[in-house]
């Protein structure tokens, strides 16, 4: 896919602000009538698989705070990537034990060594190596650890340093997954 259509849709997830840990809503975010518009307009003249289209609809949905909708898409599609969508969607509602039940279902997911490079290096460039120790153990990403963190942080304000962090590491769970949808059958 060119650098035009990629940008594309990284717009769609451009927002104030990130996505808070638990279901939201936030300001700034789009209503989904209005994102489904754009997304139509986008994949009508991109060459993105049908397939994919769904996936990236419910990224997208999940990322402006429209859990239910972005469930209703994920819950048939019976596959890894379905099976992350839905659980970063259960983690953010917060149901953690259905989250845990689906990133089980993911397995070892293709995006993973990549998501685990990112937040590797945004971890250490904040300083936070006991939460690099908890979500990359063996410096591969430990999903599961990464819901239980979310659970801990749950009661502390949304602008603790813990909290900030998770939000950051969820922002770049969300890049690496669209890019991933987003790739070249070849890639």
């Amino acid at each position: 896919m060119d650098a035009n259509t990629i940008h594309r849709f990284k717009q769609l997830l451009a927002t104030p602000a990130p996505p808070a840990l638990g279901p939201g809503p936030r300001p700034g975010i789009r209503p989904a009538a209005e994102l489904e518009r754009e997304l139509g307009i986008v994949f009508n003249e991109t060459g993105l698989p049908a397939a994919r289209r769904p996936l990236v609809r419910a990224l997208v949905l999940l990322w402006h705070d429209h859990l239910e909708a972005a469930h209703t898409l994920v819950q048939p599609i019976e596959n890894a990537d379905g099976s992350l969508i839905h659980a970063i969607m259960h983690r953010r509602e917060p149901d953690y034990w259905n989250a845990k039940y689906w990133w089980r279902k993911v397995g070892a997911h293709p995006c993973f060594p990549k998501l685990a490079g990112e937040i590797a290096t945004m971890l250490k460039a904040r300083g936070e190596l006991a939460l690099l120790a908890i979500l990359l153990p063996r410096g591969q990403w430990d999903a599961a650890a990464f819901v239980d963190a979310c659970e801990a942080a749950a009661d502390e304000p949304a602008d603790s340093e813990r909290s900030q962090a998770l939000r950051e590491v969820q922002r770049l769970e969300f890049d690496v997954v669209l890019a991933y949808l987003l790739r070249d059958e070849a890639g």
